[in-house]
């Protein structure tokens, strides 16, 4: 396989400086995040202003179980992007090819599969984590419909992952904008014109991500039939799906553990009523937006780490990372400003609501999280960079740790402290799972022998 450029916005991650390297890598990345969380605020946003807080309160209590699903696909698809980086990176064109075939089928039935299950557990699921009852009908009307498509955000998060393993986070991101503001403009639509209600919104965000994903696959067979199986790639080897089944599902079990945490904190957030539930919700959404940064980044080094672990560029991993630590801790400290001296404004303005009891809860959270940004990228960017060298397990149990916190904040500490214990739940979880990822990045034996050398 010649390393020429397969494809417009094609980054080369193995060779020339680092920090460049990964900058144009992970900017597309970043921007494709902040589109991805611009068009759900969007939905926040114009649920809140037009159909009230009541079904904004709907929306944010089933927002974990969105969350879940989101997570699953990503999650898998950038598990089945590992292999397909270190395939690029070793030159194995065939492998390649077979590596994007396994993670179709694997893919496709896994989203068709949790569909089904999701018809029957939802409501369950629903009443499960406290739901109010005056809300419980919207919800599951929004979030049913998110996941009977859960097939098209499965097929998007692959071939866009696919791009990325290569090197290219531009096409991905060209598409992204343009179902982005077809999104904007359904949700608007179908909520303000058509009276469609939350139904309107998810339908709204299903067709975006349909768009997405068919201008992703048209492009594929014109541009880069690199990524295009031959019927001959249809072949199932066993070895290549057990090494695509294991990244994937280990990624998307880490992914699905931190969204299960998030479902079981979102219980005790729900028992704390509908206005804490709205605040919640906006702060989250403001929150998100300010963490793209310590998100994409560390999506860019797992693609990096990959193709360089397929070529053998040891050294160069090893200085990604100690670039990537600088990069967070600046970061960090621009974002936890803006955050600090515009909390309130930006909460009243993704609510829609002038609601003291609201913006005070909701302002309280971005403060607290603010100066956390820097931790949030270090677990991130360890967790990638581990799986992106082959570790599986170790990612795991660091979702493990926050899974028991998350549980154990929600038994013992949000019942007797309210909403202050969930603003602190996550920043100090997020601690006990750094050490535990560092400790483990610095002792494996694959770093251990790269520093000696």
């Amino acid at each position: 396989m010649e390393r020429e450029k397969t494809s417009r916005g094609q980054v080369d991650l193995l060779n020339g400086p680092i920090m460049k390297s990964l900058i144009w890598f992970a900017v597309p990345i970043f921007i494709s995040m902040l589109f991805q969380q611009l068009y759900n605020a969007a939905d926040t946003a114009i649920v809140g202003n037009i159909l009230g807080e009541k079904s904004l309160a709907a929306i944010g209590a089933v927002s974990a179980v969105f969350e879940l699903f989101l997570h699953l696909a990503t999650g898998l698809c950038s598990g089945f992007g590992i292999v397909i980086a270190r395939a690029y990176g070793s030159k194995d064109e065939d492998k390649l090819k077979r590596s994007v075939a396994g993670a179709l089928m694997i893919g496709i039935g896994t989203a068709l599969l949790i569909s089904l299950l999701s018809i029957v557990f939802l409501k369950p699921l629903l009443q499960l984590i406290n739901t109010p009852e005056d809300i419980i009908g919207e919800a599951l009307s929004y979030i049913r419909i998110v996941s009977l498509f859960l097939f098209v955000t499965f097929t998007y998060n692959l071939v866009s992952g696919a791009l990325r393993a290569i090197g290219n986070s531009v096409l991905p991101l060209i598409f992204l904008i343009f179902s982005s503001v077809l999104n904007v403009i359904l949700d608007y639509i179908f909520i303000a014109f058509w009276g469609a209600g939350v139904q309107g919104a998810a339908v709204a965000t299903v067709i975006s991500q349909a768009v997405s994903a068919v201008l992703c696959i048209i492009y594929l067979f014109r541009k880069v039939p690199l990524l295009i199986p031959e019927p001959k790639h249809l072949k199932i080897d066993v070895s290549l799906i057990r090494e695509l089944a294991g990244q994937g599902f280990a990624a998307a079990l880490m992914s699905s553990l931190v969204s299960i945490s998030s479902i079981i904190l979102q219980s005790g957030i729900n028992g704390l009523g509908t206005e804490i539930i709205a605040a919640h919700i906006s702060g989250r959404k403001i929150f998100f937006l300010s963490a793209m940064p310590f998100i994409a980044m560390p999506i860019g080094i797992s693609v990096f780490i990959s193709q360089n672990r397929g070529a053998g560029n040891g050294q160069r991993i090893l200085k990604a990372m100690k670039d990537a630590y600088l990069f967070f801790a600046a970061i960090a400290a621009v974002m936890s400003l803006i955050l600090w001296t515009s909390a309130p404004a930006l909460i009243r303005l993704i609510s829609g609501s002038d609601n003291p009891l609201i913006i005070s809860n909701g302002s309280r959270l971005l403060y607290v999280l603010g100066p956390f940004l820097f931790i949030l990228g270090i677990i991130n960017t360890t967790r990638h960079s581990l799986q992106g060298i082959g570790y599986k397990l170790i990612p795991v149990i660091s979702s493990l740790i926050e899974l028991a916190g998350k549980v154990l904040f929600v038994i013992f500490l949000i019942p007797r402290f309210g909403y202050s214990a969930v603003i602190w739940c996550e920043p100090s979880i997020w601690v006990f799972m750094a050490i535990q990822l560092l400790y483990a990045w610095y002792t494996n034996d694959y770093i251990a022998g790269l520093r000696k050398n």
